[in-house]
């Protein structure tokens, strides 16, 4: 017999989060999706990816290609979650350094005045 441990999520528990589209997620803030999809493609054009300003959320497929993941336009089901999670920690994760940098920066400068 099979003993559930604190925290950890059944199989069916997950049917229908793992497919989750991208339209389905929503901003705290409203309006700031914008904002944040010009963020994205600044952060991303500073690490040297070629990022189309009216396509932000295609920079994904570059990404994709410099580490070896075969992200294609449309379905991509059999693609594993570990190479889906390399794509977004590094987009992500560029956006986040840059976040704390900008923090760090205004921080400075409020102590300075």
């Amino acid at each position: 017999m099979k003993t559930s441990v604190p925290g950890q999520v059944k199989e069916k528990e997950l049917k229908g989060v793992v497919g989750m589209a991208r339209r389905n997620r929503r901003y705290v803030v409203p309006g700031a999706e914008q904002g944040m999809q010009t963020f994205k493609a600044n952060v991303m054009k500073q690490e040297g990816y070629n990022v189309d300003l009216s396509r932000p959320d295609d920079v994904k497929y570059e990404v994709a290609r410099e580490l070896g993941v075969p992200l294609e336009p449309g379905s991509n089901g059999s693609l594993t979650t570990e190479s889906a999670g390399q794509i977004g920690g590094r987009i992500g994760g560029s956006m986040v350094r840059e976040m704390i940098r900008l923090a760090q920066e205004q921080l400075a400068k409020k102590e300075n005045s």
